[in-house]
């Protein structure tokens, strides 16, 4: 529209006549919107508020009386205040590209009294000291003069021929070069120690494939001599099998053959050992019941005997007593007394005569001794001779042949 005037986001409007600005101000600051200006009454000027650049390159002399070439930029611009724009515009509206001379004398003076305060070594290891106290100094010159800066880089620091920073440098250097030939030298001994083992893993790759080649290749001969006997083997196994058959067989054989003759000679022969030995006790125990038959048969007989000799043993007895002086006390009962002392004589007589006979029987078959004549013992009463010695047996409570007194009874 005719008269309407906006400026540009990085630019500041001036608009001059008419009312005066801000503090007296010859002109108007309009910024960030657009404003009617009277083409005849009213003059509009544009002030740049972009970033500026200033190159500052000077020879300065540190406390020491070294002198050192600086180069330094410096970043600027115009305030965005109003009052910066103005004192801005004052001074730059006309030549803009003053700003940046000014700005590069006014850094140049006030970097010169602050090296010439400060000990090489001191600049050259605290730049950012250097440029911090620079920016402090020129602070309050540039707010006069509407700018303010954003940084300040000191780019480059130099003795010229004077070699001050390089022998500053020298230890360091050396110390550079140590540190380098020490990296280097361990990156040698890394290089070696790496060819080393490499060469150690590719022997002993080697080497495991010698083994393995060795193992395949004695394992294809263990598989080729066990294909080249695998026809042998089967047969002597076949043969074994057949033999292991055979020996089955004949041992089968022989067992039943060992079964047969069992059951055609042990057998019967047991049995007829087993009949015999039957037989054999049996005949025994019938000549042990015969024996005892026979031996009760002549005990029986014996008695028999006995009894019908005692009266003629009793007889005997008595003739002892013929002739003899016999006084009888008593009367009847003493009569009695001598008679039973006879019986009993007799009786004595013939258990002993029994008792001989038995034993005689025990040692002879039969229970009885043969004598003479029809066999049957000869009966001995008292008096009569033993035999063999011609003498005769003393009676029953005799002594030297004389009869017993019927008194002492």
């Amino acid at each position: 529209m005719f008269g309407y005037r906006v400026p540009a986001p990085d630019e500041a409007m001036l608009i001059s006549g008419g009312r005066r600005g801000l503090g007296g101000a010859p002109f108007r600051v309009v910024t960030g919107h657009g404003k009617f200006v009277f083409p005849v009454f009213r003059k509009v000027r544009f002030l740049t508020l972009s970033m500026c650049e200033s190159e500052v390159v000077e020879t300065c002399v540190t406390k020491q009386g070294i002198a050192l070439h600086v180069r330094a930029v410096i970043a600027f611009k115009v305030g965005n205040d109003t009052e910066s724009i103005i004192n801005a515009g004052q001074r730059f509206l006309s030549d803009q590209d003053q700003m940046s001379v000014l700005t590069g004398r006014i850094f140049a003076g006030h970097l010169r009294a602050i090296i010439g305060s400060m000990t090489v070594e001191e600049i050259v290891t605290e730049r950012q000291k250097l440029a911090a106290e620079v920016l402090d100094t020129s602070k309050t010159e540039m707010a006069k003069i509407g700018l303010i800066v954003d940084s300040l880089q000191i780019q480059s620091i130099d003795d010229g021929d004077t070699g001050y920073i390089d022998a500053m440098s020298a230890p360091h250097k050396a110390a550079i070069r140590r540190q380098a030939q020490i990296a280097q030298a361990q990156a040698n001994q890394a290089a070696a120690q790496a060819e080393q083992e490499a060469a150690r893993k590719q022997a002993e790759y080697a080497r495991q494939t010698a083994v393995v080649k060795a193992e395949y290749s004695a394992e294809v001969d263990r598989a080729q001599a066990q294909a080249a006997q695998a026809g042998p083997l089967a047969q002597a196994h076949a043969r074994q099998e057949v033999l292991d058959a055979q020996t089955e067989l004949a041992q089968r054989q022989a067992r039943l053959r060992q079964q047969e003759l069992v059951a055609e000679i042990v057998k019967p022969a047991e049995a007829e050992a087993e009949r015999v030995r039957v037989l054999a006790a049996a005949e025994a125990q019938r000549m042990k019941v015969q024996a005892e038959a026979a031996a009760s048969y002549d005990r029986v007989a014996l008695d028999r005997m006995l009894i019908d000799q005692l009266p003629l043993i009793v007889k005997e007895a008595a003739g002892g007593l013929s002739g003899a002086n016999v006084n009888v006390l008593n009367g009847a009962d003493g009569l009695g007394e001598i008679a039973a002392g006879l019986v009993a004589q007799g009786l004595t007589i013939l258990d002993s005569v029994r008792q001989n006979l038995n034993g005689q029987g025990d040692r002879h078959p039969g229970g009885a001794r043969p004598e003479e004549g029809d066999g049957r013992p000869a009966l001995r009463g008292p008096g009569a001779p033993r035999p063999g010695t011609g003498q005769e047996e003393p009676g029953e409570g005799t002594s030297d042949g004389e009869r017993p007194d019927p008194r002492t009874r």
